[in-house]
């Protein structure tokens, strides 16, 4: 099956040729619809048509999210033939799963309880216990479990609370996560160094793609950018965040921030990196700008009526 876009709308807001990527975020469904008429007490009428739902969503060239495709926009096609769209509905409210994946090296040290404080603060904001989910993740040479994924604010605050700096070995309860192998040619990272790529690679993999059901998925990222002993390239990383439809989002905090590293990690999975200068832009980044992108992701139902 294929899916083709046309909007005239995205190609005028976006100046450069327009290529659209989907992302299918479940596997298509295919169930049969019986629909019954009663015509007399005795005499019924059944009709079957095979219906196949998608659930999708939408990037541009820049992997940047398109949340205004209308049904016109929307083409599909099976082995060449054009289906017909049954259903067409825009989603905005599905249910978040947030990995806090926060750098605990001794550069963070200065930081880290600013970033523990603005993290809480928005936890407050956009966690709804009822359908959201979160977890914390602090990572230096290996990434720890402190939090798995919960819609338990509490056990979430707790579990910022036990994050501490490693000075080098990391103090807090949560387990090692494994997945990635050691072997020869990938000695294990250093204690105390720093591996950013790693730790993207299990949260994505171990963690969220792991979350129940239909969700947006995303990491908030927290470091200076410097990575001294990943065993998997920062280009792995990012494919395996895309391979679990998570976006990144990134507060480059620390000094010497790696800028270029950040946004590269950010922009091509469909995020944005922010490089707070002090205490207040810390707590803006986190309040400001990350909820309404977070919220505003669309995602799109198509149910199509199988032609042959």
């Amino acid at each position: 099956m294929s899916i083709l876009f046309r909007s005239k709308r995205e190609a005028r807001r976006f100046p450069s040729p327009l290529t659209l990527v989907l992302c299918l975020l479940c596997s298509s469904l295919t169930a049969a619809a019986r629909v019954q008429t009663q015509q007399y007490p005795d005499d019924v009428i059944r009709t079957e048509t095979d219906l196949t739902n998608v659930l999708l969503t939408a990037t541009d060239k820049q992997n940047r999210l398109i949340t205004t495709l209308r049904e016109e926009d929307v083409r599909v096609l099976e082995d060449g033939v054009p289906q017909k769209l049954f259903t067409f509905q825009r989603e905005t409210d599905r249910p978040l799963s947030i990995a806090f994946l926060i750098d605990v090296s001794a550069s963070e040290e200065r930081t880290l309880p600013d970033e523990k404080a603005a993290a809480r603060s928005f936890i407050e904001t956009i966690i709804r216990s009822n359908r959201d989910q979160a977890a914390i993740i602090p990572f230096t040479d290996h990434a720890f479990l402190e939090q798995a994924l919960t819609g338990n604010v509490i056990n979430i605050y707790q579990a910022l609370e036990r994050v501490e700096v490693a000075l080098p070995s990391y103090p807090g309860s949560g387990p090692r996560i494994g997945g990635i192998a050691s072997g020869p040619g990938i000695a294990e990272p250093r204690e105390g160094t720093t591996a950013i790529w790693d730790a993207i690679i299990v949260s994505a993999s171990e963690v969220l793609a792991h979350a129940p059901g239909a969700r947006r998925r995303a990491i908030i990222l927290l470091t200076d950018g410097q990575d001294t002993s990943s065993r998997m390239s920062r280009r792995l990383a990012i494919d395996r965040a895309l391979e679990a439809e998570i976006v990144i989002y990134v507060i480059g905090i620390g000094e010497g921030v790696f800028k270029d590293e950040l946004n590269a990690v950010a922009e091509r999975t469909g995020g944005r990196a922010f490089f707070p200068k002090k205490r207040a832009d810390l707590h803006t980044a986190f309040e400001t700008p990350l909820p309404p992108r977070l919220l505003r992701q669309a995602s799109y139902v198509v149910a199509l009526i199988h032609q042959c």
